[in-house]
């Protein structure tokens, strides 16, 4: 699977009460399907997973593909403390229809290297899908511990959210001689799940005779959607920053896409600066990077989570109250995220 690209991590909508609001998680995907970017990630730690039960997320996750158009590589977040209750919710991301899974440490209880080893390697050993390896602020991966699990041929990548140069400098010099084969687009697009499902179900236009239906005419069926051509890329270990504000600096170092938290409120701002840093156009990556400063330091560095909500109110999808006991922003607040977020292209 390919990982280049952008990433938008999608929030998790709640109702006043508190109650999961399914039809908004579908609102949102179904809009963030329209920007350019390569993939969604869907309980990430912006989607607030911890505040879930089992049940919620199993809901969240079967509401957000359904309205996931093919072309997006559609990650899920599925960690849980132990093994045996991750490859649970791995195996209902597969079901219904996720390109891989997103999974992180599983918490302070694990500190020792060979659990830590232990964790992931089971589960890749019986995941039906490809693993994203997801280090945050708080749960930390240390290099060792992610250069000895990507020669896993189940691990593809990293989502990190580490914004230091020299940490995906060392990544990359661990994995330097890992290298596999993806299947990829005529253009080098990342193919799904989903579009090789229609593939293997696409075939010719067939003829029914008035034979075979009793009585009446003939009916000739229209052709299925023609079948998508691929070919095949060799990539290494794949590496993904999820640093906001070191956005660009984490791609010139040597990943090869993004998921910032900001982009969940500004698709497309956070787009541009990869779209332009992509072509080669450094400079201009420097100014998109430089316009979105402000509003990064304001929405997610001084008001976190709420004020990525609040962001993506303004800029046409749906944030919503947090559930308790996190709190929505202030009056104060909201007017501050307003002023820095005016002139965002969402």
């Amino acid at each position: 699977m390919l990982l280049e690209g952008l990433f938008l991590p999608i929030a998790t909508p709640f109702y006043p009460d508190g109650r999961l609001n399914l039809r908004k998680i579908e609102h949102n995907v179904d809009r963030y399907s329209r920007t350019p970017a390569a993939g969604l990630a869907v309980l990430s730690d912006v989607g607030e997973p911890e505040m879930l039960t089992d049940a919620e997320t199993r809901e969240a996750l079967t509401s957000a593909i359904s309205l996931a158009v093919d072309t997006k590589v559609m990650l899920a977040g599925v960690s849980r403390a132990s093994v045996f209750a991750t490859l649970e919710l791995v195996e209902h991301a597969a079901a219904v229809g996720y390109d891989a899974v997103l999974i992180k440490r599983p918490g302070a209880s694990v500190e020792r290297p060979q659990e830590l080893l232990t964790y992931f390697q089971a589960i890749a050993d019986r995941s039906p899908l490809p693993i994203v390896l997801y280090s945050t602020r708080l749960e930390a991966m240390p290099v060792e511990a992610i250069a000895a699990l990507a020669s896993h041929p189940r691990i593809i990548g990293l989502v990190d959210e580490d914004s230091a140069v020299n940490r995906i400098t060392q990544l990359q010099a661990a994995t330097v001689s890992l290298r596999h084969d993806v299947t990829v687009t005529t253009v080098f697009a990342a193919v799904t799940g989903r579009m090789l499902a229609v593939k293997e179900a696409a075939g010719a236009a067939t003829f029914v005779s008035a034979e075979m239906l009793g009585a009446g005419a003939a009916v000739a069926t229209a052709p299925p959607k023609p079948a998508i051509k691929t070919r095949t890329k060799p990539v290494g270990f794949q590496i993904i920053t999820a640093s906001s504000t070191g956005m660009l600096d984490g791609l010139r170092a040597g990943a090869v896409g993004a998921m910032p938290a900001f982009a969940a409120s500004a698709p497309q701002a956070s787009y541009e600066v990869y779209a332009a840093w992509k072509d080669g156009d450094q400079a201009l990556a420097d100014v998109k990077q430089a316009r979105l400063a402000s509003a990064i330091e304001v929405v997610e560095q001084r008001f976190g989570l709420a004020g990525v909500r609040y962001a993506s109110e303004l800029t046409g999808y749906f944030g919503g109250r947090p559930r308790l006991p996190v709190l929505p922003l202030s009056g104060d607040a909201r007017e501050a995220v307003e002023r820095v977020m005016k002139g965002i292209r969402n």
